[in-house]
């Protein structure tokens, strides 16, 4: 069983990307006609499949092993790919021909979310602190940078 149920992790992932999407507006526009597509994305291994609707600025986890959502695009692969592709770390176009991240449905779609991404230069570690005030802010700055030292994930934007 995940360590959070599906319901407890849509609400924090919610509340997440309706921060990113207030913070960085130009996503939605970016996005053009497809912010009105539905995205699931599925981290491999992970416990979940999250369905991304841009436009309703909602992000919902369903347990693996239920059915999928209705979706027009999928992308999948393993957390890893996911995190460094978004922290600029790995390009985008390089994990998908290598397999590393998989799409299918919308190809357009997936092209614009992943443009969109790009130009944003999202970086996970500070939208999170974010959403704290301090002390918490700097301590799960802190905690994020541990964690990726140990683990090897890219949780934070790479400085060119």
């Amino acid at each position: 069983m995940p360590p959070f149920s599906p319901s407890l992790a849509s609400l924090a992932l919610t509340a997440l990307l309706r921060r990113i999407a207030r913070q960085n507006p130009a996503i939605l526009s970016r996005l053009g006609p497809h912010g009105a597509a539905r995205f699931l994305i599925d981290v491999t291994d992970g416990p979940f499949l999250l369905l991304m609707e841009p436009q309703r600025r909602r992000l919902t986890a369903t347990a693996r092993g239920a059915p999928p959502p209705a979706h027009d695009a999928a992308i999948r692969g393993r957390l890893a790919a996911f995190l460094a592709m978004l922290h600029g770390a790995d390009d985008g176009d390089a994990l998908f021909f290598s397999g590393d991240l998989a799409i299918a449905g919308d190809t357009s779609a997936v092209l614009a979310l992943r443009n969109a991404l790009d130009d944003a230069e999202l970086d996970l570690t500070g939208e999170l602190a974010a959403l704290f005030s301090p002390p918490l802010d700097g301590w799960l700055r802190r905690a994020l940078a541990l964690a990726a030292r140990r683990s090897g994930y890219v949780l934070s934007r790479q400085e060119v």
